[in-house]
């Protein structure tokens, strides 16, 4: 993890309070989101979604995620094969649930979005395995 990703989450954290960020989202896009929980497969909003649009940030809106890259991996939550813009996506290793994974956040507020995975359909060979939870899909 970079030390600018270090630094620009401490701010954001400092600026929003937990009390501030559970008032502003439900209470299961807060324990995602911002708890790193995980919502259960087959039950979130997107997983099946193929509306076309951008998947937005649930906590700060930042464009995470284009339609166009979003494809069925059978694994219950949608899954991308890259970023919309590669800036407001930061990853760190995982190692709970005895398990070594690389996690997806959003940049720029530090959201927990889900994992990404080497498993993916060409071209890039990668699975973005999100939460529908953590996203807000603007559709075109």
């Amino acid at each position: 993890m970079s030390d600018d990703y270090k630094d620009s989450q401490a701010n954001n954290a400092r600026q929003i309070s937990a009390a501030e960020w559970q008032a502003r989202l439900t209470p299961e896009q807060y324990r995602v989101a911002r708890t790193k929980g995980t919502e259960r497969p087959f039950t979130g909003e997107y997983w099946n979604c193929t509306d076309p649009g951008a998947y937005l940030c649930v906590c700060c809106g930042a464009p995470l995620f284009d339609a166009a890259d979003k494809f069925d991996a059978g694994c219950g939550w949608p899954s991308f094969t890259q970023p919309k813009v590669a800036a407001n996506i930061a990853t760190a290793e995982d190692e709970s649930h005895h398990m070594q994974r690389t996690e997806v956040v959003c940049s720029q507020c530090g959201a927990h979005l889900g994992h990404v995975f080497p498993d993916g359909p060409r071209p890039t060979g990668l699975r973005y395995c999100i939460n529908s939870v953590s996203l807000r899909l603007e559709r075109k």
